[in-house]
């Protein structure tokens, strides 16, 4: 079974939100996200993944598990901070860098606020159906 993991600073927001979408369209890994640090569950990222169907509410924000890091077929940063604060992988680990906005630093209403989410985690739905073809 292949296995994927998703890193950003907090594991709050967009490696939360990447994880519910690869569970959904990776079926045959394992899949799983973490942070550099922890800053808990986002609600608003377990609100706008709910309006898609799906539920990350028991999800938990997690720090980097090297054993689990090292054993990655894939490892996916979402933030330039996870991505320069990431341990070293052994070569077998492929890296990509999605560099997304963070939605948590959203600025505006709520309503604007709430759209930024929407739209980072649509095109986090759309890299991660990527990866699934």
């Amino acid at each position: 079974m292949r296995q994927i993991y998703f890193l950003c600073t907090g594991n709050s927001c967009r490696s939360q939100m990447a994880e519910g979408f690869a569970a959904k369209y990776l079926p045959d890994w394992r899949v799983a996200s973490a942070g550099v640090e922890t800053h808990g569950l986002n609600p608003k990222a377990v609100a706008v993944m709910a309006g898609v169907g799906i539920d990350i509410s028991q999800h938990q924000s997690k720090l980097i598990d090297l054993d689990y890091l090292n054993s990655s077929d894939l490892v996916v940063t979402l933030c330039g901070d996870a991505r320069d604060k990431c341990p070293m992988t052994p070569p077998t680990v492929e890296r990509r860098h999605w560099p997304l906005p963070d939605p948590a630093q959203a600025q505006g209403t709520d309503a604007e606020i709430m759209q930024v989410f929407r739209d980072v985690r649509d095109e986090i739905e759309r890299r991660v159906k990527a990866l699934a073809e």
